[in-house]
């Protein structure tokens, strides 16, 4: 028996990274896990070991950079019928360039709009059992992006890096869970926002040999990282806040950037962006 029994967590990108430790962390402690992620050859590890520990698992296909992928997930998470605790927006990429299938920047599209569209469609199922969570796995790379140009999200990765565009993702991210916190009545619902650290997971696959190996040396490890995302998840002591961002389990001021008013407008925007689906 553990103390998450009875618990649902569905979780993006549980198939490697901080996403398989948090989703085994969580089944260890008998919460029942709904895995999203692009292909279940590359979730099959997790999922045998979930039931190694004895949890239950079910795995939803999604691909976040395709908005009709996340309304199918979404629909199959509903289809599903069991009760949905907490929600962890967990996946992400970062230092790619592109353009997602609806034809917004890549990393914006994967990293916030995917998300966006996913949450909104579970919120019914959220507030149906609440209190529940929705913790949104962010990045002290917000602190970098000095607003949204809501023109340049449209169009394909423009830096040779993608970082900056990274950088503009996070906001996003923050600004999603503060902008959630504000529309939901905190006694069913609580979001939490979060730098899981600077980590060395496979978010990081695409970027080019040798930087790679050089700006991953020194970074924590994943296990480390889902500590932050754990905490929010499931510690009874934060069930009473909602809207801040944490970084090492702990509160921490986001950027200057994250106002209130850009929160409102990216909402909107996201709202506008996802309405034919």
């Amino acid at each position: 028996m553990g103390d998450l029994d009875g618990q649902t967590f569905c979780i993006t990108g549980a198939n490697t990274g901080i996403g398989r430790d948090t989703a085994l962390a969580l089944a260890g402690r008998g919460g029942r896990l709904v895995l999203l992620g692009r292909s279940l050859d590359r979730t099959q590890g997790v999922l045998d070991e979930i039931a190694r520990i004895g949890s239950e698992a079910d795995f939803v296909a999604c691909d976040l950079a395709d908005l009709s992928s996340v309304a199918l997930a979404a629909d199959e998470v509903l289809a599903l019928d069991v009760p949905l605790d907490v929600l962890i927006a967990n996946a992400g990429l970062a230092g790619r360039r592109g353009e997602t299938a609806q034809g917004f920047e890549l990393a914006f599209g994967t990293n916030h709009l995917g998300h966006f569209l996913l949450t909104t469609r579970l919120l019914g199922r959220l507030r149906e059992g609440g209190p529940s969570r929705v913790v949104v796995v962010a990045s002290d790379s917000h602190y970098a992006a000095d607003g949204i140009d809501f023109e340049a999200v449209r169009t394909p990765t423009r830096s040779v890096t993608g970082m900056s565009e990274y950088g503009v993702s996070k906001l996003a991210n923050v600004l999603f869970a503060q902008e959630l916190a504000r529309r939901e009545d905190p006694s069913s619902m609580t979001t939490y926002a979060l730098h899981p650290g600077v980590i060395a997971s496979d978010i990081w696959r695409r970027v080019p040999w040798p930087i790679r190996p050089i700006i991953t040396r020194f970074m924590k490890s994943t296990e480390e990282g889902a500590q932050t995302t754990l905490r929010c998840a499931t510690d009874a002591a934060l069930a009473a806040e909602t809207g801040k961002f944490y970084a090492d389990c702990v509160p921490k001021e986001p950027s200057e950037a994250a106002t209130a008013a850009l929160a409102s407008e990216l909402w909107d925007r996201s709202e506008a962006w996802i309405a034919d689906l």
